[in-house]
């Protein structure tokens, strides 16, 4: 049989052609049992599966991780809080899971990139909007009080701008629920933080469990 023909026959075909051309090129030799041929074709067939199943198998971890990646870096991110700024609401250690929006309210929890840290604080007032802070720690927007029942303990804190302040064209007043200690839009260190700034807002925590 020519070459050309090999080329188009199927591996149970070319088994049936190897044990032939044996056969044919030594007649004495002892012709090979039917049930030989039939254990080397189910071996074969069972080779083919594994290998078919193999390439499978690693071929769908390989579409899990890059999914998984380009969803933990372009959409949904995940951080570890550093630090006790959003106590009680968040504690040092929680894991979060962001989402990147196309627009923030008042009250979101949100992640702000600033000075290659990543930092998480409440949006308090959008651009526009007059923020006013009394001694006690009491939060006016746009002349209103607000209610915070995030927050265990009202204080100034650390702030250095005047009152009442009107927020920026395209900019966010941040605040940390710990007001005492946080250091946010009341300081001019950071200042209201620009959109860009914004990582994405906190849509969970995902640990510790409960």
């Amino acid at each position: 049989m020519k070459k050309e023909n090999l080329k188009n026959l199927s591996r149970k075909e070319l088994v049936d052609v190897v044990y032939n051309m044996m056969n044919e090129q030594d007649p004495s030799r002892k012709r090979l049992d039917p049930k030989e041929v039939t254990e080397e074709r189910k071996r074969l067939r069972k080779r083919a599966r594994i290998r078919r199943a193999t390439f499978t198998a690693v071929g769908l971890l390989a579409v899990v991780a890059a999914v998984a990646v380009l969803l933990s870096t372009y959409l949904l991110p995940v951080i570890q809080v550093s630090g006790n700024s959003m106590e009680p609401t968040l504690s040092d250690g929680d894991v979060l899971v962001l989402l990147h929006a196309g627009d923030y309210r008042t009250g979101q929890l949100c992640c702000v990139a600033w000075q290659n840290k990543l930092l998480i604080k409440r949006v308090i007032a959008i651009s526009g909007d007059s923020v006013d802070i009394d001694e006690k720690g009491n939060v006016y927007i746009n002349g209103e009080l607000i209610d915070e029942p995030y927050v265990s303990e009202k204080s100034l804190g650390e702030c250095d701008i005047d009152f009442p302040y009107t927020v920026p064209e395209g900019r966010f007043f941040v605040m940390g629920d710990q007001r005492d200690t946080s250091i946010d839009s009341r300081s001019s260190v950071i200042g209201c933080v620009e959109k860009d700034q914004i990582v994405g807002k906190v849509l969970g925590k995902v640990w510790p469990l409960g």
